[in-house]
Order: C-alpha cells, then structure tokens, then sequence
C-alpha cells in the first residue's frame, strides 16, 4: 500500500504534512476531503481520527492524525529519503530542535494562525471588513515571538540549528499566507527573520504547496 494524505486545501495543517512528504520526495495519493459536505465527519472519516480533523497519513498499517506528529513520523520513518536533516538524532541537537518546535506550536502558531486567517483569507478572498480589534490583539504578540525570532537567527542559520529541520517547515503555511498581507512589514522590519523567510519559502518542497494553491484558485 501506497502513502495516502486526506486533506484539504488551502488547509495550513494540510500543508504542513504534505510539505514534509515532498521534502523527502516521496510519491503520496493525496486524497482531498471536502469539508463543505461534512466529509470529515461521516464514520468512515473518524474511523481514521475520531476528531474529524485533517490531515490524516495513512502508511500501509499505520494511520497517523496531527499534522505536527505526521511530520515527525515522515521524517523517522523515511529518514534515508530526500531532505536527510529534518530531524535530528543527536541528543543535544535534538534537544535544541524540541525546544523551537514548542515556540512555535506554543507561541508563534496561535497569533500567526489568527492573523492569517483574518487578513489572508477573511479580508483579501472573502473581501470582508478587517476584524480590527482582532488584528490589534494578535499582531503584538507576532512581534514580541518575531523578536526572538530576529536574536535566534543572529546566532544560527535557521531556528532549529544550522540546517532546515522540522521546526523551520512547521511555520511555512502561516508564514507564506502572511507575507501578502500588512503583517508582512513585521518580517521585513528584522532582517535576520526576513532572510530566514524568504529562504524557506523558496524551497522545491514549498514551491509545489504554491502550485497547488494556484491551481485551486488560492493565489
């Protein structure tokens, strides 16, 4: 049996499980699931996760839901395939590169996610009215992780270490979603954290996360 996602785009946490499969180039079935007729709540879907949330990995025997725990599982489980790096096994190393993947489940996703939403989907595709009490709260909280951010990336290339790891594809899809909206002036406000940006938004992995995007009428 092949590798099989259920997802949904434009779904950041669906993008956050593909980009890893891409990024260790492996052929996966991608399996879209239409949120809009409820698929994810009939009981064959919450036979995979009784959550009803995507994505879903299935691997021949193994069925693996959480997008952050499907990454991790791609990269162990195919550790000698494509990008070899993003996860480490050295006990130090590892241990800085746990520590940066809570940052950003912990500190940096909720107030990203939040403003991604509003501004990316809600004002510029929707054309709604900007929730500016929302953007207000939010938008501080992005920059006090962003400065962080900004000292972390004096001291090594990308946050986890010196090479692309899992913590630096975490962030992707709320990172790319938020450079074409206002919040944008955040990243290029700290230069380190602007270079580490643009750099990997730009790798082949993510690359195909845009073609898809565009191909489903997101871009």
């Amino acid at each position: 049996m092949g590798l099989k996602l259920y997802g949904f785009v434009p779904s950041n946490a669906t993008f956050r499980a593909l980009v890893s499969l891409y990024e260790k180039d492996l052929d996966v079935e991608f399996v879209k699931v239409h949120m809009a007729a409820r698929e994810h709540k009939t009981p064959q879907f919450l036979s995979r996760n009784p959550f009803g949330q995507v994505p879903v990995l299935e691997d021949g025997d193994i069925t693996v839901f959480e997008s952050r725990a499907i990454t991790q599982y791609v990269a162990r489980a195919y550790a000698d395939k494509g990008n070899e790096l993003m996860i480490n096994n050295d006990p130090k190393k590892m241990a800085i590169q746990s520590v940066w993947m809570q940052v950003e489940s912990q500190k940096f996703d909720i107030p990203s996610h939040k403003l991604a939403i509003e501004l990316y989907y809600n004002v510029l595709h929707r054309g709604r009215e900007v929730d500016e009490a929302l953007v207000a709260e939010y938008k501080p909280k992005l920059e006090s992780v962003l400065d962080v951010y900004e000292q972390r990336l004096k001291e090594s290339k990308y946050l986890g270490g010196d090479s692309f790891t899992l913590v630096d594809l975490h962030h992707l899809p709320n990172v790319y979603y938020l450079m074409a909206t206002e919040v944008k002036k955040l990243f290029d406000a700290r230069p380190h954290v602007s270079a580490w940006a643009a750099d990997i938004l730009s790798r082949p992995a993510w690359v195909k996360i845009v073609s898809m995007l565009r191909s489903e009428g997101y871009v």
